[in-house]
């Protein structure tokens, strides 16, 4: 195996919603790797440790605050980061979020969900996406050299119960993947690829309280979930990396239109 295959050095990454905790996991793990990162989010206060970090390490880290919602927003912060590193090579989507009125609670049925408040979830995972795409893309054509990596989830393939207004957004993400990688190689050429990590069950500020009591106990929705993951655990932010690093490097280079599972087997298991 050439040793240059997974290497992803120099390369310069932006992530959207890069100031979340996976966000700040995936950056910070690809600083360590000496890739140049911008991140992007509407609250840049999740990266002030990192930054002071990355100081003191030698690493390059920058945050920007932007709207992956707001085209002219977006477009004067790819302008920025283009100003300070020179060009991009790889787009992360990592903006995306859920709301309690696109969500059926324990004692509701469908007919309780806010139109409103799907809206709101529809437009952030799928269009805070779709967005963002279409901004450093016009960068990315012109250079005839792009990497996009959506955020898609377990959810896109398997709807959850309850969380209605996520699981369609992110199908959406999956169905985009694949329609846009199609697209822009059959256009643009071979330089250009478009893939998707789905994970599976991470603790983040957005679930855990789906998923744990306050004592840190299981909820009856978490127990569920880990009683159908192989690998009965939650999986940490630091294990999306590895299949990160390798959809960025040349590892990956004949790999596009992919919606990669990273579930510790939840995806695969029948229970039966």
């Amino acid at each position: 195996m050439e040793s240059t295959l997974f290497n992803v050095e120099n390369k310069v990454v932006a992530i959207t919603g890069g100031c979340g905790i996976l966000g700040i996991a995936m950056a910070k793990a690809l600083a360590k790797n000496g890739v140049k990162v911008a991140l992007l989010d509407r609250n840049t206060a999740g990266a002030d440790e990192l930054k002071d970090e990355a100081h003191q390490n030698g690493w390059t880290v920058n945050a920007y605050r932007t709207d992956v919602l707001d085209e002219d927003t977006i477009r004067d912060t790819r302008n920025q980061v283009l100003a300070d590193f020179g060009t991009v090579d790889v787009l992360i989507n990592a903006a995306g979020g859920n709301m309690p009125g696109a969500t059926v609670g324990p004692d509701q049925s469908v007919l309780d969900l806010s139109s409103g408040d799907i809206r709101k979830v529809l437009e952030l995972n799928y269009l805070g996406t779709v967005i963002p795409t279409q901004v450093f893309l016009e960068h990315m054509i012109e250079k005839k050299a792009g990497n996009i990596i959506n955020i898609s989830s377990m959810s896109a393939q398997r709807p959850l119960t309850r969380v209605m207004g996520y699981s369609s957004s992110k199908a959406a993400i999956d169905n985009y993947t694949r329609w846009m990688a199609v697209e822009l190689a059959t256009k643009f050429g071979e330089g250009l690829r478009v893939n998707a990590m789905a994970p599976g069950f991470f603790l983040t500020r957005q679930n855990e309280t789906l998923l744990t009591n306050g004592d840190g106990s299981l909820t009856a929705r978490g127990k569920t979930i880990i009683e159908h993951t192989p690998f009965r655990r939650f999986g940490t932010p630091e294990e999306l990396v590895g299949t990160l690093i390798w959809l960025i490097s040349d590892a990956s280079r004949f790999v596009t239109g992919a919606v990669v599972p990273i579930d510790g087997g939840f995806n695969a298991f029948s229970g039966v």
